[in-house]
């Protein structure tokens, strides 16, 4: 199973285990926020605005609220200015790090993520310090009991799918970062839930971690997905699933 699978799976047990609403809810109302101002507030026109949308609806956030963020983001309403910034570093192990954040105040943010790195076992990096390891594609996780395998591949491949791997549990699609919105959209036409559908910072290689070492990194990864400012939290980190779970007991 790929180290970036382990992490979705733990996000997605993570997230079913202490679902924190308002957290998520802040996440999304920045992401419509910036994605608004960066595409226009018409999600017909702007794919990148139509993907928010449809997650802010599958977090089943009020659409008076999806409404007002996006207005502030194309300058309609008044409302707070956020800066996407990335941020590179090490875990526990070695493990390299990357961080997407949205934040009105980049002081403040670099300023926290220092701090609960080095409080556990890693650091902040400078630019470029880990980003060669990792490559930018689009990433679809759906479960297999929800798509037929071969009307999965055939719609996928078609509209620009690099590659669709099994995964055991789970079907993963990758793309690239252009073709994504168009193979997401073709999939979810297929009636399918996905697990998770982002453009992502996929790693190379992975680092396999065990005891001590692999639950100091599980509790820094889920720190710094549940800080405000991050949208997410990319690593080479491989975990078995025995560690995952008696993190989350």
């Amino acid at each position: 199973m790929s180290g970036h699978s382990k992490w979705s799976s733990i996000k997605h047990k993570k997230g079913a285990a202490d679902a924190k609403r308002g957290m998520i809810f802040t996440k999304i109302i920045k992401e419509l926020t910036v994605a608004a101002r960066a595409g226009g507030g018409d999600s017909d026109s702007n794919p990148r605005l139509r993907t928010v949308v449809a997650d802010a609806k599958a977090a089943n956030m009020p659409a008076d609220n999806i409404k007002r963020a996006i207005r502030r983001g194309t300058g309609e309403e008044p409302g707070v200015s956020y800066e996407e910034a990335i941020y590179e570093g090490y875990g526990p192990g070695g493990v390299a790090l990357m961080l997407e954040t949205l934040t009105d105040n980049k002081n403040r943010t670099v300023s926290e993520i220092r701090h609960l790195l080095s409080k556990h076992g890693g650091n902040l990096g400078e630019t470029n310090s880990v980003a060669w390891m990792f490559t930018k594609q689009g990433y679809i996780l759906i479960e297999k009991s929800k798509v037929d395998e071969d009307a999965l591949m055939g719609v996928a491949l078609d509209t620009g799918a690099d590659d669709v791997r099994d995964d055991k549990d789970n079907w993963e699609v990758f793309t690239s970062p252009e073709d994504f919105h168009r193979v997401l959209e073709a999939v979810k036409g297929l009636g399918v839930e996905t697990l998770m559908a982002e453009v992502a910072m996929l790693p190379q290689n992975y680092i396999h971690l065990e005891g001590k070492a692999a639950q100091q990194m599980l509790k820094l990864m889920g720190l710094l997905e549940d800080h405000d400012d991050v949208q997410h939290v990319w690593s080479n980190f491989n975990v078995e699933e025995k560690e995952i779970e008696a993190s989350l007991m």
